[in-house]
């Protein structure tokens, strides 16, 4: 996954706004990145551009090596479905699904058969075998997230989007979300990218990368605590004030 000059800029001419300045960024197979930065900064733009799921201005988006810039709508949907997966804040579960209906959606949206083992496999991972059949008025919002990770996981993609993934949990499910989050780095070499504005989160990433006014003003690698995410963080904040 890669970001080469990338530019976002809404609005024409004198009005534009640059929510991207020429980022260049690369997010290598079976790690963990957490985005952070000030409201503002570009982290979500970063995340929607990078997905696909919006334009770029200027400059060149690869997944799994294929340039994403310049196809289709057609295209890039299919792209999107075998080989990007997400994980919402809001979950973004179908209502009138079971547990299990909702995982395979990916599959079947790519024209894919789910086997019945597979699904069974990726609920069981998150600890959720017993509430396959279960809709997401029935699960708690944390039992409802894993159910989105499970779902992320099913196509095998070659990444996975996570926009603040724990920010409508309690600290137990969130902290539960992370775990699973980082078991499937470590474990099956999925790589994630992660938007998120908690430090506490971020620690559990490889690396955190920071923005400010669209552009990457700070990566740290290697195991990052908390409080120096914090204190990096702060010091962003101040700056945009």
């Amino acid at each position: 996954m890669e970001l080469r000059a990338v530019t976002k800029r809404y609005g024409h001419a004198e009005n534009a706004v640059t929510a991207l300045d020429a980022v260049d960024a690369r997010f290598a197979p079976g790690t963990f990145t957490a985005v952070m930065g000030p409201s503002g900064s570009g982290k979500s733009t970063l995340l929607q551009c990078s997905a696909g799921l919006d334009r770029v201005t200027g400059g060149e988006v690869r997944i799994d090596g294929v340039p994403i810039t310049d196809l289709s709508e057609r295209a890039l949907t299919r792209l999107r479905r075998s080989r990007v997966g997400f994980v919402f804040q809001t979950f973004n579960l179908i209502p009138a699904l079971t547990a299990a209906q909702n995982v395979v959606l990916p599959l079947r949206l790519a024209g894919r058969r789910p086997q019945p083992s597979e699904v069974t496999a990726r609920l069981t991972e998150v600890g959720l075998a017993e509430r396959a059949g279960h809709r997401p008025a029935e699960l708690s919002g944390g039992q409802q997230q894993r159910v989105a990770i499970a779902r992320a996981l099913i196509t095998r993609p070659a990444v996975i989007f996570a926009d603040e993934p724990t920010g409508a949990l309690d600290a137990r499910s969130g902290a539960e979300v992370l775990r699973l989050l980082r078991t499937a780095v470590d474990r099956h070499g999925q790589t994630i990218v992660m938007v998120t504005h908690d430090p506490v989160a971020a620690a559990h990433a490889d690396r955190v990368l920071f923005l400010a006014d669209g552009r990457v003003v700070d990566d740290l690698t290697g195991p990052v605590g908390s409080e120096k995410i914090a204190v990096h963080t702060a010091r962003l904040e101040e700056s945009a004030r």
